[in-house]
């Protein structure tokens, strides 16, 4: 070993190190059959940086005594907050002063939303009305939760992401008085726990991101269905979900599909998820995106918004589809367009974002590269197969906020984000405020239509009503002082006639 004076020289200090590691995996290895007949008769809690033997199942699913081991946490998780009045559970109250700076943050860049709050307060057009809403509990939600009581509307909240509560906006929406039943790291069984507080409501309007309200509404709460003249739907997820609801006459009162109107498809889904998700694997790994092989599964609005930034970012974009029409456009897009299965060899860092299940799986992780990182961006955590990287792998350790390290058996590292969850809001923030100002104003408006016009509509899944999408658009374009022209009566008289021609 050479020294230079007293400093050993870098390169040979790193050799050493990968020597430790290297000595220290096979130590783990040998320890692995008594450390699988101990967990069976004493399960330990798994803590951040501490390598954990996985089980290998027969079947993908993985043994239910490390249920809990594999969602590791590096803080301990402080028991929600429980009211005396029943209003509200949230992590801490006491955070609602930072939540309240957050959503002036949010108020001051959504220009739209904040204007109809104006109208709202002077109109009162919910006046009277339940609204009962499953939806990210963001800074930008917040400003949405304001415009619907200033219009006189009474507002039940609850996440609809168990890692998307941003906790100090919980507790400044609480302190208001709102009804809020959100905080960051619910299990499965404290979900639906909050989802029933705000379903307790007995609302007039549901409002989803994901549709978990108006499923439950429908399977488990169908007592409520008599209060309920309508509901809105925010998420490509959803919108699938209740399309297959009204085909099978199964639903039992009129649904907007908000996300099929333009002012938030074309810049929620676009823009924003294109933007929140990069910013999310950046503040999960600090990776350097340039000279990355990017695969983007899906080309959707949502998948090409990711394609769109990380090939902005300097990475080699390669795009998995299963529509063929997508595909071609991807390609004309100027992207490498692949099978999952071809790709899967190749990608330094997936994201999936297609709206469906299994699409990652154990065949294609196999084959990764060392230190592959795996992110999710689409609504549930069902695209990445973790019962499949589980079944594949020897050990899982935290290696940082967001970030799991699974060693599989062949000794390869492949990184899950966020625990599979939407990397964009888990790891991030969510959208941009400039964005969500079109959806949550499309929201709104929606609200005041269903309490107008709810009664004439039938329980059918209906586009947002073009003269809200358009009030939006130009409301939007006013807030960043941009003009547009006007069609003459001319022009018009032309566009509507057939009798004209070259």
């Amino acid at each position: 070993m050479v020294y230079e004076g007293n400093t050993m020289r870098l390169e040979e200090l790193e050799e050493e190190m990968r020597a430790i590691e290297r000595k220290i995996d096979a130590f783990y290895v040998s320890l692995l059959p008594m450390l699988n007949r101990e967990r069976s008769a004493h399960p330990v809690k798994v803590e951040p940086g501490m390598q954990t033997q996985l089980p290998q199942p027969e079947a993908v699913k993985p043994a239910p005594v490390l249920k809990a081991q594999m969602q590791p946490r590096l803080q301990p998780q402080a028991q929600p907050q429980k009211p005396q009045n029943g209003n509200y559970r949230v992590k801490d109250i006491g955070l609602a002063g930072q939540g309240g700076l957050k959503i002036e943050w949010a108020e001051r860049h959504m220009p739209v939303l904040m204007r109809i709050r104006r109208e709202f307060e002077a109109s009162k057009p919910l006046s009277g009305v339940r609204i009962a809403a499953c939806l990210h509990v963001t800074k930008e939600t917040a400003v949405l939760m304001r415009t619907l009581k200033a219009g006189g509307a009474e507002v039940a909240l609850c996440g609809s992401n168990p890692l998307s509560t941003q906790d100090d906006v919980a507790a400044a929406l609480a302190a208001e008085d709102i009804k809020v039943f959100a905080w960051r790291g619910v299990t499965n069984d404290e979900y639906y726990w909050c989802l029933n507080r705000a379903l307790d409501t007995r609302p007039n309007i549901t409002m989803d991101d994901g549709a978990d309200l108006i499923s439950t509404v429908h399977s488990k709460r169908a007592d409520l269905i008599p209060n309920v003249f309508g509901g809105q739907e925010e998420t490509t997820t959803g919108v699938i979900r209740m399309r297959a609801m009204a085909a099978d006459g199964a639903l039992r009162y009129p649904l907007f599909a908000v996300n099929d109107t333009p002012t938030k498809h074309m810049f929620d889904n676009y823009y924003g998820t294109g933007q929140s998700t990069i910013d999310g694997i950046i503040r999960a790994t600090n990776v350097l995106l340039a000279g990355k092989n990017f695969v983007v599964c899906g080309y959707g609005y949502c998948a090409s918004g990711i394609a769109k930034v990380a090939r902005g970012m300097g990475a080699n974009v390669i795009i998995t589809e299963v529509d063929p029409t997508k595909a071609l456009k991807a390609t004309m897009d100027g992207l490498r367009v692949m099978t999952i299965a071809e790709a899967a060899r190749i990608g330094d860092i997936f994201v999936t974002a297609t709206g469906d299940k299994n699409v990652i799986r154990a065949e294609h992780m196999a084959v990764m590269k060392d230190n592959a990182i795996l992110a999710n961006s689409g609504h549930f955590n069902a695209e990445i197969s973790i019962p499949d990287l589980e079944s594949i792998s020897a050990s899982k350790r935290r290696m940082r906020d967001n970030v799991d390290e699974y060693t599989t058996r062949a000794g390869k590292r492949l990184y899950l984000l966020a625990e599979g969850r939407l990397v964009n809001l888990a790891a991030a923030e969510g959208h941009p405020s400039e964005v969500m100002d079109m959806s949550f104003a499309d929201q709104a408006l929606c609200a005041e239509y269903l309490a107008k016009h709810a009664k004439d509509l039938e329980p059918l899944v209906y586009d947002v009503p073009e003269d809200i999408d358009l009030r939006v658009a130009r409301l939007k374009l006013a807030s960043m002082d941009v003009r547009i022209d006007t069609l003459t009566d001319e022009q018009k008289k032309y566009l509507s006639s057939w009798k004209e021609g070259t």
